[in-house]
């Protein structure tokens, strides 16, 4: 059910973040964006569903890294229909979040000069659509008026990990509970976060932000004038395809590297005088750390969150993140437990930030945990690396009925597959031939091949890699039903 009265209003989800502070589970590879942190769906599915329920998915756009733009592709799949009409939007390289946003501003403003965008970010958790929905509303009317407008959150406990805006006037001439932003401000500390949350007028600030893609290009010029100097070189080289925006792909690249990194935040709002706030009621959850489920999971008598196969005793206010693998804890307090089946990370709650170094060091050192999972998710499937060592592999491959890899070949391993379950449809250069459970084939190195799951249930193999290099870039591929050539 679209609610939104207005066709030419779009939504901008910004999902190209890495998400370091919630490793090992969220790697480069498959960031915080793509976790299943609380319900069924992902946080970017939850997203997509939410704008989903107000604005038609044609008008929703996703922008990225042009890193991630392939996995987020195959990502959405699971949504079905909508995510054929959901655009992707891919930015050559991250520039935060003031080079995003007007990124989507000049593509969207091509389409229609009087188009609005509802720009939000892609991990948060909002309950209580109802009301989200209303202040999206309230929010339009503002933007429609001329005003860069954003949504504030009441504050329910005095929060340091959020900035605060401080609500002024009404501006009741415009729209009910629109109101003037007297000042944006830094997250506080605990003593100054009290006081706010004791005024009343202060409001956390959840960077959901409504306005004319004309205004915020306006705005940008004014405050951010060699961002938008780039931006108008930019614009030239857009094509009518929002798949394909570019007519000059390298140039973009260039010209997109040299601008100014900066959020909008400090960029733009902070600077403004033509800003609106509509306060906001509805239940909002920034999932910023490890430390910020403690406001979302049902805790245990001792304060404990304990997810996964976990023992436990004696522990308080712990948080424990587990999967099939046991975890036994005792008399842990104020810690944070996150177990993956090649990484398990042990902090303080209070230093559960510096994550982020740990990241940073092991992508110094080469390490693949940072960017990788054991499992790895595909178009067609997935695969999980269950053991390794100098010369060899060892994988389990699944695939999904009716998909097939990449005709491609390996220039410095072969493979032995054995056929788990399912049937396998194997092409081996000029030969097409099936292997069946308990059976097996052998792919020489330098053979061009090709795996397909011609059948009704899934295909499950164990793939032998033997060779001198093991790493994924050794595939060359030269036919792909997922445009990865």
């Amino acid at each position: 059910m679209v609610l939104s009265n207005h066709l030419n209003v779009y939504g901008v989800i910004l999902a190209g973040g890495s998400g370091t502070r919630f490793w090992p589970l969220s790697r480069e590879t498959y960031p915080k964006q793509m976790l299943h942190i609380i319900g069924e769906d992902s946080l970017l599915h939850q997203t997509i569903k939410r704008l989903d329920g107000f604005i038609p998915p044609e008008n929703i756009y996703i922008i990225t890294t042009k890193d991630l733009t392939q996995d987020i592709h195959f990502h959405i799949q699971d949504l079905g229909t909508i995510a054929n009409k959901i655009h992707i939007i891919s930015e050559p390289i991250g520039r935060n979040t003031a080079a995003a946003i007007g990124l989507a501003a000049i593509i969207l403003n091509k389409i229609s000069p009087d188009a609005m965008m509802i720009v939000l970010p892609a991990d948060h958790l909002v309950k209580d659509l109802k009301r989200f929905y209303k202040a999206l509303q309230i929010g339009l009317i503002g933007a429609e008026k001329g005003y860069l407008v954003t949504l504030g959150i009441k504050p329910h406990k005095p929060e340091t990990a959020y900035g605060y805006i401080n609500k002024g006037k009404a501006l009741k001439k415009i729209g009910k509970n629109l109101f003037e932003v007297k000042r944006f401000v830094e997250k506080p500390n605990h003593k100054m976060a009290l006081a706010y949350l004791k005024e009343g007028n202060y409001f956390w600030n959840c960077g959901i932000f409504i306005w004319k893609t004309s205004k915020i290009l306006s705005e940008i010029k004014k405050h951010l004038p060699s961002l938008s100097l780039g931006l108008n070189e930019i614009e030239p080289l857009l094509t009518e395809d929002p798949e394909a925006p570019w007519r000059d792909e390298s140039k973009v690249s260039e010209i997109y590297a040299s601008l100014t990194s900066i959020s909008i935040d400090y960029g733009v709002m902070e600077k403004c005088d033509d800003v609106l706030m509509v306060p906001s009621s509805f239940e909002w959850f920034d999932l910023g750390n490890w430390t910020s489920l403690d406001d979302i999971y049902e805790k245990d008598g001792n304060g404990n969150i304990l997810k996964g196969n976990t023992i436990d005793l004696g522990s308080r206010n712990t948080t424990v993140f587990g999967g099939e693998r046991l975890i036994a804890t005792i008399a842990l307090r104020d810690t944070v437990v996150v177990d993956t089946p090649d990484a398990t990370f042990i902090s303080s709650k209070k230093q559960v930030q510096e994550v982020r170094k740990v990241v940073e060091k092991l992508k110094s050192e080469n390490r693949e945990e940072y960017s990788l999972h054991r499992t790895v998710y595909r178009p067609w499937g997935n695969y999980t690396v269950l053991e390794k060592g100098p010369g060899y592999k060892i994988k389990r491959v699944f695939l999904k009925p009716g998909t097939k890899l990449s005709f491609q070949i390996h220039r410095h391993r072969s493979e032995h597959w054995v056929v788990i379950s399912g049937t396998a449809k194997v092409t081996k250069e000029n030969e097409v031939y099936f292997v069946h459970p308990h059976e097996s084939t052998y792919i020489p190195l330098s053979t061009q091949h090709r795996l397909e799951n011609p059948g009704l249930i899934p295909l499950q193999i164990i793939e032998i890699q033997n060779g001198e290099y093991l790493e994924e870039d050794d595939i060359e591929r030269l036919d792909d039903e997922y445009n990865r050539i």
